[in-house]
């Protein structure tokens, strides 16, 4: 009789957990919808009421009252008490435009193109890799050309992630013996300028294609930075400017392991003597460790050819575009920066 009980009580402590992963996606579209509400910027003077919110949004107050309760349940927001409700940690991330914000970060990962990836989620797995242009009707890059505010929306949320980690390289970096530092895939080329503001005798470049040139030498402009940094527009699959120092930030990932060799020997062609490369990446650790990189490579299963790797598969990639890794550290986040010198 206590085995039985023992067993329903383990049988209905997994179905609980069960419950919390299947319901998985319910949260995110909560987060979307108070982030979509504003909800976050709302709260950030004080306390308001759900019919005050409801007034300003012109949404139904009764169910704004309900998406606040659900809010307060996860940790968004707090309730005060008579329908009133407070900002928390976790809703100061949504705001807009703070530091280190996650508000279009949640807007993108629940929206259209990211939400219609993964209904064919299964299909990826059973062929081998996404099946994102069934779902959008092209690659997920060539969608955000023909959607220009998704785009918008996508490179604030990448610049938005990037805030404090671009700040951690730029600590972690030494670059005192560096003369050009190419971001390859730098878009507004925010990384490689926090390299410049650290060091003044560095000249930096970030290379992308045409539309993320603009945003670069605007925030190179902002910045006092223009004598010393170029937005060079180009295709990292066919060359990459002569450097001492590559940046590979978050790019390797979104490849499959022939391309990601393709861009390793571009900069291995166009180095010059003793560059080096600083790849920053996830790297899934031990297999059946909590963590949130190979989720993330689910992620890139559904929406784009790459994935994340192990440490073995880095090197593996290294090693065959004429590269070999020197170090390992940490950042801030989940990343960790690979360093890499010429084999």
């Amino acid at each position: 009789m206590t085995e039985n009980r023992q067993n329903s009580s383990s049988e209905a402590a997994s179905a609980g957990v069960l419950m919390q992963m299947l319901s998985g996606y319910w949260v995110t579209q909560i987060v979307r919808a108070a982030v979509d509400l504003s909800i976050p910027d709302h709260l950030a003077d004080g306390p308001l009421g759900a019919e005050e919110i409801a007034e300003r949004e012109s949404s139904d107050p009764a169910t704004t009252y309900r998406l606040l309760r659900a809010c307060a349940s996860l940790g968004l927001v707090e309730h005060q008490g008579e329908r009133r409700f407070s900002d928390t940690p976790l809703s100061r991330l949504l705001r807009t435009g703070a530091p280190n914000t996650l508000r279009e970060v949640a807007l993108t990962w629940a929206g259209p193109s990211h939400w219609r990836a993964w209904e064919r989620f299964p299909e990826a797995v059973r062929k081998g890799g996404t099946q994102i242009e069934s779902a959008l009707g092209t690659d997920f890059f060539s969608y955000l050309g023909d959607n220009p505010a998704e785009a918008e929306l996508f490179s604030v949320a990448m610049s938005g992630m990037s805030e404090q980690l671009n700040r951690d390289l730029a600590r972690a970096l030494d670059t005192t013996r560096t003369t050009v530092a190419v971001d390859v895939g730098g878009g507004t080329g925010a990384l490689v300028q926090g390299l410049l503001m650290a060091n003044p005798n560095l000249h930096g470049q970030s290379l992308d294609l045409p539309h993320a040139a603009a945003a670069a030498r605007a925030s190179a402009e902002k910045q006092g930075l223009t004598d010393r940094f170029t937005a060079v527009t180009g295709d990292f699959f066919e060359s990459v400017p002569p450097a001492d120092l590559y940046l590979l930030k978050m790019v390797l990932h979104d490849w499959n392991d022939a391309d990601c060799v393709r861009i390793l020997e571009n900069c291995r062609a166009a180095a010059r003597p003793g560059a080096r490369v600083v790849v920053v990446e996830n790297v899934i650790g031990e297999i059946g460790a909590p963590g949130f990189e190979p989720l993330a490579d689910m992620h890139m299963l559904a929406m784009l050819p790459g994935q994340e790797r192990d440490l073995p598969e880095f090197d593996a990639l290294f090693a065959a575009s004429g590269w070999r890794r020197t170090a390992v550290s940490p950042t801030g986040f989940q990343f960790k920066i690979i360093e890499l010198e010429a084999s």
